[in-house]
């Protein structure tokens, strides 16, 4: 039990470093002629003009695309990382990641 409290323990440190250092950075597998996809993208749109995001958009289809979808076993796209870790598949939660970034900004300031 002890070794899975400090790999829960430094999850939470991790997540905590990352919440205090600069924008936000959403990555976003997509597939073509998703309008899940398409609407992932404009709500993050939207979302960029309220809190500090950087958004990197990758093709299933790419390599990069590829191994993080390989990564993460998503069955849905689109496939969406915060700071690298697994957010959501399928259609974007937008007001639980608008809670996610309020929050991660708060803690930066």
């Amino acid at each position: 039990m002890l070794g899975r409290e400090r790999a829960i323990t430094s999850r939470v440190k991790r997540r905590a470093q990352l919440m205090t250092t600069g924008p936000a950075r959403v990555t976003v597998v997509t597939a073509s002629a998703c309008h899940l996809c398409d609407q992932a993208q404009d709500a993050l749109s939207a979302l960029a003009q309220e809190y500090p995001l950087t958004v990197r958009v990758l093709d299933a289809a790419s390599e990069s695309g590829q191994v993080l979808l390989g990564c993460y076993g998503a069955g849905l796209f689109p496939l969406v990382l915060v700071d690298g870790e697994f957010f959501s598949a399928g259609r974007l939660p937008r007001r639980k990641l608008a809670r996610l970034l309020a929050v991660r900004t708060a803690g930066a300031a």
